[in-house]
């Protein structure tokens, strides 16, 4: 078992993940799993930029999980950035400030990478399991981009296109800088027409519909997983490998879709940092059924982070065995 400690850095969230790991039998002990809303990709989508402040809280979750990383002794420090930094101008600011406090620089992966690592995370743990078909769909909805990847035991076709919770309320939802409460239909309409658009570029190279089980990660998936549940508090146990039908997700969108600000925030399995991108998120995840005709979603708490943490272990192993 090798001791890594492993950060994704998203749009909307920065996440840490240490655990020993032994990539040879896929065998991952978590040692501590967290995640801190930082809304990095804050108004990407029309400046470019990566605004001072978004870069100024994603710095201070750094400081904190520089301290956790230290404190468990990891052997190996991995860190990846996803869709908002890909997009940035100013990216530069951002390596040159993570490098500072965390000793690693951030790896600013393409989609393709950020696909095949959240295949990784999200798959090892299911092979040889009779009761999920395969090849797997895993969607990885995140808060600036979304993930396909098909593949059974190793991935066939993966492709990342540019529809998260966060770039969709901020591009459809957003009017003289508040979001609406609830959105229109119009609003939700022209939401739909993004996404199906993203669908159909995302069916260009991946074969959606080939698909016989659709694993569904990140935050939008697992809360839609909890509201299903009605689960009294965000119950990680809970979520992981639930499965949620394609009604109960239709119910759920449309709810939250015509649900105001301050009813959304009563749900008690809701982060605070989702109250406003969740309907969105839903959203994603319904059209996707709707496209592949999948009557379920396998949820999983494993995803990229997971992934990174595999990759970690490896890269360690292998220069062990080379030194």
């Amino acid at each position: 078992m090798t001791r890594v400690a492993a950060v994704d850095c998203g749009t909307n969230s920065i996440r840490l993940l240490v655990a020993d790991v032994d990539p040879a039998s896929g065998e991952l002990v978590d040692l501590d799993r967290r995640m801190t809303i930082v809304r990095l990709g804050q108004g990407v989508d029309r400046t470019g930029r990566l605004a001072p402040e978004a870069l100024e809280r994603t710095f201070a979750a750094c400081r904190d999980y520089a301290a956790i990383i230290k404190e468990h002794g990891a052997d190996r420090v991995r860190f990846v950035a996803t869709s908002a930094t890909r997009d940035a101008a100013n990216r530069d600011d951002f390596v040159r400030g993570v490098l500072d406090i965390l000793g690693v620089e951030p790896e600013v992966v393409s989609g393709d990478q950020e696909a095949a690592l959240s295949f990784t995370g999200a798959t090892a743990e299911l092979a040889g399991r009779d009761d999920l078909a395969k090849p797997y769909l895993v969607v990885d909805i995140g808060g600036g981009s979304t993930e396909f990847v098909v593949g059974d035991d190793r991935v066939r076709a993966a492709r990342s296109v540019d529809v998260g919770c966060v770039r969709l309320t901020e591009r459809h939802l957003v009017e003289d800088g508040v979001v609406s409460d609830p959105p229109t239909p119009g609003q939700v309409t022209a939401m739909r027409a993004d996404i199906e658009a993203a669908l159909d570029l995302a069916e260009r190279t991946v074969p959606l519909r080939e698909a016989r089980t659709l694993v569904g990660l990140a935050g939008s998936v697992t809360t839609v997983s909890a509201i299903a549940q009605n689960l009294p508090e965000y119950d990680s146990r809970a979520i992981h490998h639930s499965r949620v039908s394609y009604d109960r997700v239709r119910e759920i969108t449309e709810s939250l879709l015509t649900s105001t600000h301050a009813e959304r925030a009563t749900i008690p399995s809701m982060h605070p940092g989702r109250v406003d991108v969740i309907g969105a998120g839903a959203l994603v995840l319904l059209s996707i059924m709707e496209r592949t005709g999948a009557a379920e979603v396998v949820v999983s708490e494993h995803d990229i982070l997971d992934g990174i943490a595999f990759l970690a272990a490896r890269e360690s192993g292998a220069g062990e065995q080379g030194d």
